[in-house]
């Protein structure tokens, strides 16, 4: 009998412990080397234990939902044994489990024709390079065609269990423990809220140009870059000019330093069906609109099916949240600690407004910028939102930098 330990991987050193989800193996079954036999969550992302080994799941040593640390043992393996016939299903499962190990030859045989970056983002897919039409010169698969290239439907992860449905009739309850997620949320939102003296301040853009350059350039810019043309990224870019005029808004407080930061990581709030999670744009002064637009188009993929790695939502200077995209008219966003402000934008309508004394109809969208009022003036932030309107209204400022 040759035994392998199935252990809890290594876990960021600002997470102490985590919960088991569901274990995808029962004990006799056949498991094949990296088969994903359970989920580890943790209070930012979801970890994937994959089988260390193959063989049969001769024990179960921490059930479902348990309190787990780095390197504890979950399981063992017996790479010798034989499934039990308490699992007839057993070998039926452990023929597809193969499938995962022909990704890397999905990858290999993309490379001929895809970037490698492209290349790589269909490996992990598990989509054949064949089945992806390339926008690049001479068909070349980019890595915004891998970005929005489907995976077998076999291959995408179970729907996430929705909230209990409970009879009307009588005064029913059910009690649902939180997610570790929702509760560090809940937890972060409760600091926020009491470390921080927390102002907002709102303003309104006049989205017309947006809208108009959006419309003439987004067939061109989806068939050049291989992802749509949104408006988030214009967001960014406008947050980043104003953070440069008003260094203090990037800024942080710890203890009685204020640190200014010579960089711009925005985080970018991504809705998933853990909750709310904010992946970071590094160095987003450096990259250009497709690239936000490519990243951010792969942050909302990779939250929906809990990929995001833990370095992708730690840091960050400056946050942006997107109400809009769920029909909120004005909301007053909360600071993502240790951060010191954050721009929340909202749905853009059709509004009655005064322009030269008359009254016409323009696309307006409501800004709102909540900020720490510890070392930010009214007067930063409330300039810091003019400049952020003013790159939006006039979208050639980003391209001259005034």
């Amino acid at each position: 009998m040759a035994i392998t330990d199935v252990l809890v991987p290594q876990l960021s050193e600002s997470i102490s412990e985590a919960t088991l989800l569901e274990w995808k193996k029962q004990p006799g079954e056949m498991v094949q080397a990296d088969e994903i036999l359970i989920e580890v969550e943790t209070d930012k992302v979801v970890l994937e234990v994959p089988a260390p080994a193959s063989g049969v799941l001769s024990e179960i040593v921490k059930a479902n939902g348990s309190i787990v640390t780095s390197g504890d043992v979950l399981a063992r393996i017996d790479s010798e044994g034989k499934a039990s016939a308490a699992a007839p299903a057993a070998a039926e499962q452990a023929a597809p489990a193969a499938a995962p190990a022909a990704a890397p030859a999905a990858g290999s045989a993309a490379s001929s024709v895809a970037s490698p970056a492209a290349a790589k983002i269909l490996a992990e897919k598990g989509v054949e390079a064949s089945s992806v039409e390339g926008s690049g010169r001479g068909g070349r698969i980019t890595k915004g065609d891998a970005l929005q290239a489907n995976a077998p439907a076999a291959s995408k992860p179970a729907a996430p269990v929705a909230p209990p449905t409970l009879s009307l009739d009588g005064r029913p309850e059910q009690r649902v423990p939180m997610s570790r997620l929702r509760a560090r949320i809940a937890e972060r939102l409760l600091q926020s809220q009491s470390e921080n003296a927390m102002l907002t301040t709102f303003n309104e853009v006049n989205m017309q140009a947006v809208m108009d350059l959006r419309k003439k350039y987004k067939d061109q810019f989806e068939k050049e870059h291989g992802v749509k043309l949104g408006f988030t990224s214009f967001f960014v870019k406008a947050a980043v000019a104003a953070l440069k005029k008003f260094p203090v808004l990037n800024a942080s407080v710890d203890g009685k330093d204020v640190i200014y930061h010579g960089y711009f990581d925005i985080g970018v709030a991504v809705g998933s069906p853990r909750g709310l999670v904010v992946p970071i744009l590094r160095n987003a002064d450096q990259l250009t609109i497709a690239e936000i637009e490519q990243q951010i188009a792969d942050f909302g993929a990779r939250a929906r099916d809990g990929k995001l790695t833990l370095e992708e939502m730690t840091g960050g200077t400056f946050s942006i949240s997107n109400g809009g995209v769920f029909g909120s008219m004005l909301s007053t966003p909360i600071i993502n600690p240790p951060q010191s402000a954050i721009l929340g934008i909202h749905a853009t309508k059709d509004r009655a407004v005064v322009e030269n004394g008359e009254i016409v109809i323009r696309p307006m969208n409501y800004l709102a910028m909540s900020y720490d009022h510890r070392i930010i003036d009214g007067r930063e932030a409330v300039l810091g939102l003019v400049a952020m309107k003013e790159a939006l209204e006039d979208p050639q400022r980003l391209l001259l930098n005034v």
